[in-house]
């Protein structure tokens, strides 16, 4: 079973080249359809975080003064993500961020290789429509009502759920095989029971009396002598039907 980890981050600015820093991480493990476990903190980004910024996701120097810095988390983070594949809304700026962190400590960057980066996935689903996360929610139906502010680990949950429904994965997924095979470690074990096939009905009669017979015959002229015509009328006598 491939596991996958949404990421976000929140930040001081939009420019980790001119010295902006993150200032919070929020991943979320993916299996399948399933959620998992949660890499949630506050960063202290040794720097002040400006007003436009805090206005976004409501961090303040207040709230990070006593949070680890990026490289008192760097371990712990690296460990949770290991190998697999990241999702990511607008990869780059996260990834850049990131890695901008990295480069400080002399670690290796994360490779974009590893990238799914669900704003491309939104834009060749909806072309020239906002692939903006709130955006998506709101076409894809993703109670989004919660967000009054960007949160790194609240952004990681809703894009958890916009990129199953982009890919189909919120129907859980049906496995064919009966036992477990190399590359496909983690597939059901249970047999696939066949659906026994479908016995056809006996057709029930009803029998027409001739007074019912008669009824008919009288409204369908009815409708002929009203309207000018009647379909019912055109290929012979009326015959009221015995079968349904």
């Amino acid at each position: 079973m491939k596991r996958l980890i949404v990421l976000d981050t929140e930040t001081t600015g939009l420019n980790p080249a001119t010295g902006d820093r993150i200032v919070e991480i929020g991943c979320i493990e993916l299996w399948q359809s399933r959620r998992g476990k949660q890499f949630h903190t506050l960063v202290n980004p040794e720097r002040d975080i400006p007003a436009e910024a805090t206005r976004i996701h409501g961090i303040t120097q207040e709230k990070v003064a006593n949070a680890p810095r990026f490289a008192d988390l760097v371990d712990s983070f690296l460990a949770f993500i290991g190998d697999d594949t990241l999702v990511i809304h607008n990869a780059s700026f996260d990834i850049g961020f990131i890695n901008a962190e990295l480069e400080r400590l002399q670690r290796p960057p994360l490779a974009m290789s590893r990238v799914i980066d669900t704003i491309g996935m939104a834009r060749r689903k909806f072309p020239g429509l906002s692939a903006s996360l709130d955006a998506l929610c709101r076409r894809l139906k993703i109670d989004n009502s919660h967000r009054t502010l960007h949160g790194a680990l609240l952004d990681a949950d809703l894009l958890a759920s916009v990129y199953l429904e982009l890919t189909g994965g919120g129907q859980l997924t049906l496995q064919l095989t009966t036992s477990p095979s190399a590359g496909n470690e983690g597939a059901s074990n249970e047999s696939i029971v066949p659906m026994p096939a479908a016995t056809a009905l006996p057709i029930r009669h009803w029998p027409v009396s001739e007074q019912e017979q008669e009824a008919h015959k009288l409204f369908l002229q009815r409708i002929q002598r009203d309207s000018g015509a009647c379909i019912w009328l055109q290929n012979g006598p009326a015959v009221a039907t015995q079968e349904k």
